[in-house]
């Protein structure tokens, strides 16, 4: 086979992110970029050479084209065989499960989450380590650094391999295995899960259900899953096919932009049950008829209810959440009696925490739950979850949650997106508030009085590893809290992301809006951070 060794010069932007390196298509399409990127991970990544790699990503604009580079390097690269979904595509806990499962050296999933797709759309590319999970700092900041050095990459000069078909072939001595995306994980879900008491619930004419995909990854997993082995009626799925654009739409499963399901929900003769994931199959979000579960209320509801699905019987080990997450699922491990972690933003803080043993369940505030089953964030095992326990509940959705506040009290939380400012504005606003911190405690705001002001900062449990400058918090003394943070899954300017939260547990008081729950501590935040005059914004641009 012949190996090309191509001269090139180091780019000053592959630092990857807190979900691996994104940036606009129109950039990775640039001469060299994806090429630098992916040599520095096989450059750094010794594990690699002489073993199995897993490749796939979300069907995006660009997805099919990166493919055959990455396989062309990597046979240049001396890596032993490369496992392929079908099509290029995999989502991203279905790739997860393979690392595992076939006991993979690593995977490569071309993903920018829920960024939008298309040709003027987001591309993005990260590297999983063998155990299934997002690249730790230690290995992404090796990479970078690798990007920041790097001459040349090597690359096979071959025709293009079909990811189109079934099968194995070869490139020049390295295998490539094309495989069905969808099976394994689907026979995954079905070790996990009641699918007779699901498949009960879908086929007794009482209950009904909409789940859409966005035009994203999850299409045919949750096809196959719930109307294929769960007998739910054709139609089910809304939006199934994964179009390379998206079908235009931003693939980010909140009320913003997954209209059309609510629009569903909150209408007349709405299903029972209505559920979305985003454009790689990592995130979820939760509705009933008419009603709105927040991530970090549905975190807490899937640990104080694990004991009735079959793969959690034996009790959890152990929670975690991101700290900007409410705090619902504490109240809940209390409860329990088990140990919640608080971690900074990224799932590949949770790694550890699951390999160590010491957790079961985890999420975030960003749409994301999982569990040790696999080492990312799985929309689609956190509907098959609530699907699970409104089967055996016999409840409705809003029924369950009502439930979930009279015995835990109600966390009143919101997420305020500032999207697209100017990062120079942003970093301004953030370096002010971080000054500020050290004489905010003590003070008092109307009825409200600040105990702790600070920078998060984590310290691993597992190895040790220190993580700083993880987001600015304001608690205050009735355990209310403000946290600011610049968010790192953006490709165009900055996003300023405001989280407010309250717990409430007077039971004439769990029924109140949100934003009109939270007035007076948003109001405090928009003052405090100057967010008006410093993004040039009147109003956040989503509110979750």
């Amino acid at each position: 086979m012949d190996i090309s060794v191509v001269a090139t010069h180091p780019f000053n932007d592959q630092k990857p992110g807190t979900s691996g390196l994104r940036k606009q298509v129109s950039h990775f399409r640039s001469s060299h970029y994806l090429e630098n990127f992916v040599q520095s991970i096989f450059d750094t990544q010794t594990p690699l050479r002489g073993a199995e790699l897993i490749l796939g990503g979300d069907g995006r604009f660009f997805n099919r084209e990166a493919v055959q580079v990455i396989l062309r390097m990597a046979a240049a690269n001396d890596i032993r065989k490369v496992t392929v979904g079908l099509g290029g595509i995999l989502s991203t806990p279905a790739a997860s499960h393979l690392i595992r499962k076939r006991g993979a050296a690593g995977g490569i999933v071309l993903s920018a989450s829920h960024n939008p797709g298309g040709p003027n759309g987001d591309f993005g590319i990260k590297f999983n380590v063998a155990n299934g999970g997002p690249a730790p700092e230690s290995v992404t900041n090796a990479i970078h650094a690798r990007s920041l050095e790097i001459t040349e990459y090597r690359i096979a000069r071959a025709e293009h391999v079909d990811i189109d078909h079934g099968g194995t072939s070869t490139l020049g001595d390295m295998a490539v295995e094309i495989v069905d995306p969808v099976a394994d994980y689907a026979d995954l879900m079905e070790s996990l899960f009641d699918f007779d008491a699901m498949r009960t619930l879908l086929q007794s004419g009482a209950f009904t259900m909409r789940f859409d995909s966005m035009h994203a990854v999850t299409g045919p997993y949750a096809q196959e899953i719930l109307e294929h082995r769960l007998g739910a009626a054709a139609g089910t799925v809304m939006r199934p096919e994964p179009l390379a654009d998206f079908g235009g739409q931003h693939p980010d499963p909140n009320l913003t932009h997954a209209r059309e399901l609510g629009e569903v929900m909150f209408g007349r003769d709405a299903p029972d049950f209505g559920a979305a994931s985003d454009g790689d199959g990592d995130r979820n979000m939760i509705l009933g008829r008419g009603f709105f579960v927040s991530p970090s209320d549905s975190l807490a509801v899937l640990a104080s209810n694990a004991h009735l699905i079959p793969a959690y019987r034996d009790g959890l080990k152990g929670v975690a959440r991101s700290m900007p997450t409410s705090q619902a699922v504490d109240a809940v491990a209390v409860a329990l009696g088990i140990p919640c972690y608080e971690t900074p933003t990224g799932w590949k803080f949770f790694g550890n925490l699951l390999d160590d043993g010491r957790i079961t369940l985890c999420g975030e505030e960003s749409f994301g739950t999982s569990s040790d089953h696999v080492r990312e964030k799985d929309g689609l095992w956190a509907v098959l979850f609530w699907l699970n326990l409104l089967a055996v509940r016999r409840q409705s959705v809003e029924e369950i949650l009502r439930d979930h506040w009279i015995r835990f009290g109600r966390h009143y939380y919101t997420r305020h997106d500032y999207e697209e400012i100017d990062s120079s504005a942003a970093n301004a606003l953030m370096d002010r508030l971080h000054s500020m911190l050290p004489d905010l405690q003590g003070r008092d705001f109307g009825s409200m009085k600040v105990k702790a002001a600070d920078d998060f900062s984590y310290t691993d449990p597992v190895d040790g590893g220190v993580s700083s400058g993880q987001g600015l918090r304001i608690l205050f003394e009735d355990g209310a809290r403000v946290v600011f943070r610049l968010s790192g899954t953006g490709t165009q300017g900055a996003t300023l992301r405001v989280y407010i939260e309250r717990h409430e547990t007077a039971p004439d008081r769990l029924d109140q809006d949100p934003q009109a729950a939270l007035a007076a501590l948003i109001e405090l935040a928009e003052d405090l951070a100057e967010i008006r005059t410093r993004t040039q914004k009147e109003r956040p641009d989503v509110v979750t």
